[in-house]
């Protein structure tokens, strides 16, 4: 029998515990996040039964342990791969976060087709009924004998299909909606959310079964729930985009089976997610002829060279202070390239507005992009148009010299791959190089930024 309740308050951050309230989070030192959930002790059956889990208890020798037939399951979808490190790895728990109607339950119906005619897969959903989900694998054209679909919030009884059923993979569509009867709060707390995934993460790990997990955002973009949440699982992914718009981009921001700066890009189809094996000609698609401020960036996510087009808009302000806005960049970043454009370049943007947007949704963080940056915003103040057949690409010091970039070979040869025919990059770069492995593009090393303008003006 479960023992009488107790009043707590819980960090929605990162699950700090107190018997009182504070406006600030001793654990984080967030404000306004502590909220009040009525707790109960466990019995002492759900204790054993939680025990029953720990099938391997003495410690083993590193050297003992064999991982000779270790196998990553291919989800038939190459972005995911790529995102994941090479496939979904048995046992382990994958957070799979985003806005809703981005497309997170659309993926995992396209993965369970891949997958179910080779592995018993089983999906659980606690926000959809059965009909539901089979009238939407009907439109994405799921089919499969080894599907199995069940529509449960307890998560208890879940585990216990786990150890029954056996599958080779499990789905759980959504963490919020999960119930640990042994708790008396709401789904969705942070006590819930937090106690359900450390259920499935035990049955993951003793099972050898992998987990995907599917977690809500909240308004500021996080997983909704404790920050614990995250530090549980193997993998956080998360999928970027707008949901108005068709593309979409799976980005890693954690992974204990590789690396998390690969990214995925798909396309929202009336048949479900497609691939997009080219993302540099989706993102150029349509970009402007003979225009002002817009020039082209190559940056590196992961080993997959992508090429972005950068537009800067630069009027007159009409009040004291000029305005400044990035979409896609950094702000921050961008008003250090303007100050040192004002003071080691010569182009003043004191009195003009200054905006910077990052074409196609993408957001760039990489120091490589800051070249591109400053021309698209000295060609909108001067009013010159950048060459459609040119890219720049470096990294500007506070001195105003051009810094050199990695992997550059990448970058040159996927520009000359799309038809660029000349490329702007750090003069410290072109000792590395041989210009004869680049035929079809003239390669030009820049000191500085009045450089790099002058090069790239020329080529109209």
């Amino acid at each position: 029998m479960a023992g009488k309740s107790k009043l707590m308050y819980v960090c929605s951050e990162c699950g700090y515990e107190s018997p009182k309230w504070y406006g600030k989070c001793p654990g984080c030192g967030e404000w306004n996040t502590m909220n009040e959930e009525i707790r109960s002790s466990v019995s002492q059956a759900a204790v054993k039964s939680e025990r029953s889990f720990a099938l391997n208890i003495r410690p083993i020798q590193l050297d003992d342990i064999d991982t000779n037939d270790e196998e990553r399951y291919k989800t038939g979808i190459n972005e995911l791969d790529r995102v994941l490190g090479g496939g979904i790895v048995k046992g382990s728990i994958v957070l799979l976060g985003g806005d809703p109607g981005i497309g997170k339950s659309t993926i995992l119906l396209q993965v369970c087709n891949n997958l179910c005619d080779k592995l018993k897969v089983l999906y659980v959903s606690g926000e959809e009924s059965k009909r539901q989900i089979k009238l939407r694998a009907d439109r994405l054209g799921v089919r499969g004998n080894g599907l199995y679909i069940m529509t449960e919030t307890d998560v208890q009884a879940v585990a216990e299909q786990m150890k029954i059923e056996k599958p080779d993979l499990v789905m759980i569509d959504s963490i919020q909606t999960m119930n640990f009867s042994e708790v008396s709060s709401s789904p969705g707390s942070v006590v819930q959310v937090r106690e359900c995934t450390n259920l499935l993460m035990r049955s993951a790990k003793a099972l050898d079964i992998p987990v995907i997990v599917v977690g809500h955002v909240n308004k500021d973009g996080a997983i909704a729930g404790p920050k614990v949440l995250e530090h549980i699982v193997d993998s956080v992914l998360y999928f970027e985009g707008d949901r108005q718009m068709s593309y979409r981009i799976l980005r890693a921001v954690k992974n204990r089976f590789g690396s998390t700066n690969e990214i995925g890009v798909f396309q929202m189809t009336d048949k479900g997610l497609s691939e997009v094996e080219n993302p540099s000609m989706m993102l150029l698609s349509g970009r402007p002829k003979n225009v002002s401020g817009t020039c082209v960036a190559c940056a590196m996510e992961g080993t997959r060279p992508i090429l972005a087009e950068i537009q800067g808009l630069v009027t007159a302000s009409g009040y004291g202070n000029p305005r400044r806005m990035s979409t896609g960049f950094d702000y921050n970043r961008m008003a250090l390239i303007l100050a040192v454009l004002e003071k080691r370049a010569g182009y003043f943007f004191s009195n003009a507005d200054a905006y910077i947007n990052v074409v196609g949704g993408l957001r760039l963080d990489e120091p490589a992009v800051d070249l591109t940056v400053a021309m698209a915003l000295i060609s909108s103040l001067k009013d010159v148009p950048i060459g459609e057949h040119s890219i720049a690409f470096g990294e500007i010091g506070l001195a105003g010299e051009i810094r050199a970039v990695s992997h550059i070979q990448a970058r040159i040869s996927e520009a000359e791959r799309l038809g660029f025919t000349l490329c702007v990059l750090p003069k410290h770069n072109m000792k590395s190089l041989d210009a004869r492995q680049f035929p079809n593009i003239e390669l030009v090393g820049v000191r500085n930024v009045r450089e790099a303008f002058d090069a790239l003006s020329k080529d109209i």
